[in-house]
């Protein structure tokens, strides 16, 4: 009893001490799997074999059972080795003249991990003894699951996981029984049946007997286990996103298996478009170009094509051209807008002027070489005006484009002073996905997050760079753009409308186009890696007509997907304005349009461009009094500055002048029947404190004016927001949104004013 007690105990204490896992220290073949679970790359182990580990749970149960009823239908009850098998063998082997194994599955992993010789008694014996340590070590599952990893299945590959991606090209989960029972003999003779011949099918017919005998009642095994096998061979391994996996495995080289966000559709979608485009332009030096696919959504990386041929050495194909810094030329503006939005310095039909400016040494053209003059800022970011652009730069302050940048966690910039005001011009250096990344966040509200490439990647808090009223503003002007094909949005009636812009850097040496198509983030780029320059490497021409193959591909590509619709968020309003002067129409002005509003940080003021003059019929001159009604006659003029009077006429398009004033006549360009009368308020009444029942959210301050009688609408400021407009007589109710000191502004149509302080107060 002493004996075997303390046999016991060691074995107790074998079992329990700690041991070091049996797959320490092999190496394994590296794989990169699409959102579907579909291989897209497998590389060699380290030593040279194609080799995975997958937990035991992840293998099929029929391709175990297969292994095992195949190579040792004992493991379970047997400590490492089976004696009855041994005798059997050595029988067959000795004496009978018949070669037959008898070693047990641990046994042969003791011969695979310790690289034993066991054709000699001495190494069998050897391989017995490391046996029935690894069992008195190590669990049956941990043995099982090693051993299938390192199972010989022909040439370079070894273990169920790998074959199973090899020769049926899916995970070792989804092999069936008749591929489990091919598997399944594959070890008894790596090498004569790694071609899944005629000696491969003949073992599996076999096997498949025996496993019937084992399932008798199931009809649908048993004829699961007679269909057909074909395979593949190594030289069939998928090779798929090669400038992705290669980023992916050197950004995260301790994992073995990446799960992608890639859509194989949409990658080989890409690729191909990409591909054609370049084909077809070879003939004016586009020979390379990248593309990159982002799903705003959850910013999931859909497709990424790193160059226009990855084999091709003559334009460094192997170059991933999605990472390279590069000058984003004019796709940066969009995000200048929104900040100047924010910071309540424009509204979309806000007028900006676009004319030969000179901001200290800087003197920026604009591509064409010619001015617009005063233009809206919806068009003169559509157009890629550079002027107001520059001139927006000078504006913006906390942040500055620069603070944006940094913001947005765009790497390697320098000091805000080494660009200047270049930068609102793309003077500096961003990435592919660094822009992809920007033009999500307009999709996202204005909240900024990072790029998805795994499935399994965390999602962060986002950082909110602009406000959802801006963002969504700046998608909005950028969907106005017409196709530089000029055919019709055909998208529209699914929503998956294009907000896109254009870019050039300096010398020609790089053509982007980038934007939203429906949900989806598209950014191309055209050029060469080694930077050369070339005429035809600009944005709308270069890169914008393979932007629109790939935005008229997206929706047939993803015909069961809908594109969620474009609601502007509830804060912001339209108001009407004056088309002319970008502000609220006077009662001169002759054309309004409709525009979005930012309340309280919108910039708003009635326009002042449109005036009367009295015109003496006799002289053209301003009418001088004492007017004479029988030759004078009210006509209305754009008083615009000299300079823009100047740009006018540059364009061909002349404006009419305000008539000259006879020396020593003081004329009124804004004589009216009414006089000077300003709007009279009745209501609320001066320095009175209001107060409100946070209780009753419907009680409001009545804002009401009488009119002068040539006004017709009254418009209402508290502070510098804007309220809204009340026609005649009418009131307009209004509820602030806190309790303090307002002064409000009434101006009727004729830009007269008249205003009043008050006090608001809250209670419950």
């Amino acid at each position: 009893m002493g004996l075997v007690a303390s046999s016991a105990l060691t074995l107790v204490l074998l079992r329990i001490l700690p041991a070091d896992p049996l797959a320490q220290g092999i190496p394994y073949s590296r794989v990169a799997l699409a959102a579907d679970g579909a291989l897209m790359r497998m590389t060699l182990a380290a030593d040279g074999q194609y080799r995975l580990h997958t937990p035991l749970r992840l293998i099929a149960p029929s391709t175990v059972e297969a292994i095992l009823l195949k190579e040792d239908r004992h493991f379970h009850r047997h400590p490492g080795v089976n004696p009855a098998a041994l005798a059997r063998a050595a029988w067959s082997t000795y004496w009978a003249g018949s070669r037959q194994g008898g070693s047990t599955l641990t046994m042969q992993l003791a011969r695979r991990l310790y690289r034993l010789n066991t054709r000699h008694i001495p190494g069998k014996l050897q391989q017995m003894a490391m046996a029935l340590w690894i069992e008195a070590r190590h669990g049956k599952q941990e043995i099982l699951e090693t051993y299938l990893s390192l199972a010989p299945m022909g040439g370079n590959i070894e273990g169920v996981a790998a074959a199973a991606r090899i020769y049926f090209g899916k995970n070792a989960a989804q092999l069936s029984v008749a591929e489990s029972l091919a598997l399944a003999v594959l070890p008894q003779n790596p090498s004569g049946r790694s071609d899944f011949g005629a000696d491969l099918q003949f073992a599996r017919r076999q096997l498949a007997g025996r496993w019937r005998d084992s399932h008798p009642r199931s009809e649908s095994t048993e004829l699961s286990a007679a269909l057909p096998v074909a395979a593949r061979s190594r030289s069939q391994l998928p090779f798929l996103a090669p400038h992705l996996t290669e980023q992916l495995f050197t950004e995260f080289t301790g994992a073995t298996s990446i799960d992608t966000t890639i859509d194989l559709r949409l990658q080989g979608l890409m690729e191909r478009l990409l591909r054609q485009y370049v084909d077809e332009r070879r003939g004016v030096g586009i020979v390379n170009a990248t593309a990159l696919l982002v799903d705003r959504r959850d910013l999931s990386v859909k497709a990424l094509v790193g160059s226009a041929d990855y084999f091709d050495a003559a334009i460094a194909g192997q170059v991933n051209g999605v990472l390279a810094k590069r000058s984003p030329g004019s796709t940066l503006k969009p995000f200048l807008y929104g900040l100047a939005m924010d910071q309540g310095l424009i509204h979309p039909l806000s007028i900006l002027k676009d004319a030969p400016t000179a901001f200290g040494p800087f003197t920026p053209e604009n591509f064409d070489g010619r001015f617009a003059g005063p233009v809206h800022a919806r068009d003169a970011l559509v157009r890629s005006r550079n002027v107001p652009a520059v001139w927006l730069a000078t504006q913006v302050r906390q942040p500055s484009l620069h603070g944006f940048l940094k913001s947005a966690g765009i790497s390697r910039l320098r000091s805000e002073s080494h660009y200047g005001l270049a930068l609102a011009l793309g003077g500096g250096d961003l990435s592919m996905e660094e822009l992809a990344g920007l033009y999500a966040m307009l999709g996202n509200g204005g909240v900024f997050k990072p790029l998805r490439y795994r499935r399994s990647a965390p999602d962060p808090d986002g950082v909110q760079l602009l406000s959802d009223e801006a963002a969504f503003l700046v998608l909005d002007m950028l969907r106005s753009a017409p196709r530089p094909d000029g055919l019709p949005d055909g998208s529209r009636g699914r929503n998956w409308r294009v907000a896109w812009k254009t870019g050039t850097s300096w010398g020609f040496r790089d053509a982007w186009t980038a934007g939203l198509v429906g949900d989806y983030v598209v950014v191309i780029w055209v050029g060469n890696f080694d930077g050369r320059g070339n005429p035809a490497f600009v944005g709308v021409e270069a890169a914008a007509p393979l932007f629109f193959r790939v935005a008229d591909a997206l929706p047939l590509a993803l015909a069961n997907e809908r594109s969620a619709p474009d609601l502007p968020p509830r804060s912001l309003t339209r108001v009407n304005i004056c088309a002319a002067s970008g502000d609220l129409p006077n009662a001169w002005c002759p054309q309004t349009l409709s525009s979005w509003f930012i309340p309280g940080r919108s910039p708003i003021r009635v326009s002042n461009l449109h005036r009367p003059v009295l015109v003496d019929t006799r002289t053209g001159n301003a009418a001088c009094p004492p007017i004479d009604p029988t030759f004078t006659r009210q006509e209305v003029f754009e008083y615009w500055s000299s300079d823009m009077l100047r740009l006018f006429r540059l364009a061909g398009m002349p404006r009419r002048t305000p008539p000259d004033t006879v020396q020593g006549c003081t004329a009124n360009s804004k004589i009216s029947a009414a006089g000077d009368e300003v709007p009279r308020v009745r209501s609320p009444m001066e320095n009175v404190t209001y107060t409100l029942r946070l209780s009753r959210p419907d009680e409001s301050i009545p804002l009401r004016a009488s009119l002068a009688a040539d006004a017709r609408t009254l418009y209402w400021f508290a502070d510098t927001r804007y309220l809204g407009q009340s026609p005649g007589d009418s009131g307009l109710p209004w509820r602030p949104d806190a309790g303090r000191h307002y002064e409000l502004t009434a101006v009727d149509d004729h830009g007269r004013s008249v205003r009043r302080n008050l006090r608001v107060e809250f209670v419950p």
